[in-house]
């Protein structure tokens, strides 16, 4: 986490969501970095830890439109997306569209749902459009997805391929609060819920024109180089299968140019990619099994990588 200061519109957007968020800022700002980057996040965690508080007071902080989807074994890609009922008075097919024509999606326990649900999910978060009935409907912006998943050693799960976990910006979990933070939530529990209370900070014009000055970030040569050595390690190691992909390198180049933004710079730091690199890139490698049996993770592997390839240490400010 970085010491500089935030920039001013986005730390109203986090002390926003602090009213009712307790302890989690890491996890606040990696969400803000995934929206403004125009990315998704993956939380992998436990239930009852505050992921759908957290993700409800970022939709209002912004003034979006929200919608839930929970997850479930029965759950129809139609549910998700939206079907064509045809209207006999107007002898029409008309689109009744589903949750996921929202602006901020919480997609729940994604991984309890089958593979043919989830890609209907996806497919949406990649293209920004959704296809029912052989029409094409453009997705809203912006759009964002919030996708939960109970860890994969829970029975009756559908665990996601790397090809779709790839689609995801970040990836990070949230964690059980400390003593201080719990006994602070039931404070709170005792009153009236604070997320009803919460009002808007930017509106969806001021989000967009935030997402449009996230491009403008200078990145270097010699960051980007960075980068694709860090990437390209990963291909080669020798605990890991199946390496990042080169959509790995353009996500840990946007997540970079949106974190520093947020802290007030014009240009991205080797210490922009170092920090995120442990949210962008390990859910995108595949392990050896011998890896996996002796304990390996693929968060150890990224460490690794990083801690061994050269910092670039000249001029990055244009």
């Amino acid at each position: 986490m970085s010491h500089e200061k935030m920039n001013s519109t986005i730390e109203k957007i986090v002390v926003n969501i602090e009213k009712v968020m307790i302890g989690k800022r890491n996890v606040v700002e990696l969400s803000l970095v995934a929206l403004l980057a125009e990315g998704h996040v993956l939380l992998e965690d436990v239930p009852g830890v505050g992921k759908t508080m957290m993700v409800r007071a970022l939709a209002k902080s912004v003034n979006a439109n929200f919608r839930r989807i929970q997850f479930t074994p029965d759950l129809l890609p139609s549910d998700v997306t939206g079907v064509s009922i045809y209207n006999p008075k107007e002898m029409e097919f008309q689109f009744l569209p589903g949750p996921l024509m929202g602006n901020i999606i919480l997609a729940d326990e994604i991984n309890r749902t089958s593979p043919k649900t989830q890609s209907a999910l996806l497919e949406g978060m990649e293209e920004a459009s959704i296809t029912v009935d052989g029409v094409t409907h453009m997705l809203k912006k912006p759009f964002f997805v919030m996708a939960t998943q109970n860890p994969i050693e829970y029975e009756g799960t559908y665990p996601l391929p790397e090809a779709q976990l790839d689609r995801f910006l970040l990836k990070m979990k949230m964690g059980y609060p400390d003593i201080a933070e719990e006994i602070e939530v039931l404070n709170r529990a005792q009153k009236a819920p604070p997320i009803e209370d919460l009002s808007p900070v930017i509106d969806l014009e001021g989000l967009l024109a935030l997402q449009k000055e996230i491009k403008d970030v200078y990145v270097d040569d010699s960051i980007k180089r960075y980068i694709v050595d860090i990437v390209n390690r990963t291909r080669g190691h020798g605990n890991v299968y199946l390496g990042a992909s080169p959509r790995g390198s353009i996500s840990l180049m946007k997540a970079a140019q949106a974190y520093a933004h947020m802290y007030n710079r014009a240009y991205v730091l080797p210490d922009d990619i170092q920090y995120l690199a442990q949210f962008v890139l390990p859910h995108r490698l595949i392990l050896k099994s011998e890896a996996k049996f002796e304990g390996i993770t693929a968060d150890d592997v990224v460490n690794q990588v990083v801690a061994r390839i050269h910092v670039p240490v000249q001029r990055l400010v244009k």
